[in-house]
């Protein structure tokens, strides 16, 4: 008895998990069938292959899914064209086989309808033509999808640019404002040195009007001028 399997899907396995879906609705079979084979070849169930595919899976292959539909219209009108074509031979043969007995010269007219049948081996090879160039074409990008894409990396574009703009303005608004800031430092540094000049020399004046003299007694005292 296999264990159902519930980890993530591998990218692998979404492959396989579309590759069998697109060719049951090719072949006209329902996608409940397709999720068992699925959950058959994963250890998984079928709910579970349904789940991923309409959840995840499926927008990926909008244009696969709209391409196996017009190919399955196409064998499904191939096939009436070859019951129709095997009803048609049917009613020519006999008749010709019923008059063989009686006229040796019909059956070179009644043969002719059957060479009518070389048109419809034609058209036969035309289909199975235009369906495996469906099949290269399936994976192929469709042009509203490349506009599309096109579209979004324009807007990105744009995006960008305006970032790289409003950067150059937050840039030249920090320039501007560190200048600022190197004036304002430079004048602090001229008040502050003017500043430490002034008191110099005021010390320096202070020191001009102090006069020492000896009293009576040989002490020194503070005169001031």
């Amino acid at each position: 008895m296999t264990t159902t399997r519930q980890d993530a899907w591998t990218h692998d396995e979404d492959l396989l998990l579309a590759e069998v879906v697109l060719r049951h609705i090719r072949e006209g079979a329902t996608q409940l069938a397709a999720f068992e084979e699925v959950g058959r070849k994963l250890s998984r169930t079928a709910a579970a292959c349904g789940f991923r595919w309409n959840s995840h899976v499926r927008k990926q292959y909008k244009t696969g899914i709209e391409v196996a539909k017009k190919q399955r219209k196409e064998l499904r009108t191939l096939n009436s064209q070859e019951k129709v074509d095997e009803q048609k031979e049917v009613h020519v043969k006999e008749p010709a086989s019923e008059v063989e007995h009686t006229e040796s010269t019909q059956p070179t007219q009644l043969s002719q309808p059957t060479q009518s049948n070389q048109p419809s081996s034609n058209s036969k090879n035309a289909i199975k033509d235009l369906i495996s160039f469906l099949q290269q074409y399936e994976d192929a990008p469709s042009i509203k999808e490349v506009q599309e894409e096109n579209q979004q990396l324009r807007n990105k574009i744009q995006e960008l640019q305006n970032e790289v703009e409003k950067l150059q303005d937050e840039k030249q608004s920090l320039t501007n404002h560190l200048q600022v800031v190197e004036e304002d430092y430079r004048a602090l540094i001229e008040i502050m040195d003017r500043a430490r000049k002034m008191v110099i020399l005021q010390e320096d004046e202070r020191s001009r009007k102090v006069k020492f003299q000896m009293d009576r007694n040989g002490n020194l005292e503070r005169v001031e001028k």
